[in-house]
């Protein structure tokens, strides 16, 4: 009978730790994984440019604190480094803001200017469930972009990529 007191004691206690674990891990938590991606790019503030784009993202662990940078290739090349804040949705998707600056350069624009400027950098990242596979999707706001006329710059971009 004392064994039998044991033995429902400790299912009991093991049954409500684990519901307190599962309750705990069901919240949404920032999804995991860097990648690198590549996609297409438009800039809308110069006329419109199209592009494309290689997106690399690495993932600092267990913070919601993301390193990124992408290149974007249209009538000339800039290169957008940042740091983002990741926003947990759901199990599969971030949604972010992230700070950088643009690096450009040249007396042609490319999709976010032409000068060296301050970026905000608004997205979303899809992890695709039971794959490496990412689809992502951004905009790149550029203050004082251009040499010339000074202004923002915006442009979007979006694409696919691979998760290491």
């Amino acid at each position: 009978m004392k064994f039998v007191k044991y033995l429902v004691f400790v299912l009991l206690l093991g049954s409500s730790l684990s519901l307190g674990v599962l309750a705990k891990s069901a919240k949404a938590q920032v999804a995991y994984g860097s990648y690198v991606g590549v996609g297409p790019t438009v800039g809308v503030s110069d006329g419109t440019q199209v592009g494309g784009v290689l997106a690399v993202r690495y993932k600092l662990l267990e913070t919601p604190v993301s390193f990124r940078a992408q290149a974007l290739v249209g009538e000339s090349t800039a290169v957008v480094p940042t740091v983002s804040y990741d926003f947990p949705i759901n199990w599969q998707t971030d949604a972010y803001l992230g700070a950088g600056l643009v690096l450009a350069g040249g007396d042609t624009p490319s999709p976010v200017g032409n000068k060296i400027s301050f970026a905000l950098q608004p997205g979303v990242d899809y992890m695709v469930p039971n794959s490496n596979t990412v689809i992502f999707g951004n905009a790149i706001i550029a203050f004082d972009a251009y040499r010339d006329k000074g202004g923002t710059a915006v442009s979007v971009q979006g694409g696919v990529g691979l998760r290491f």
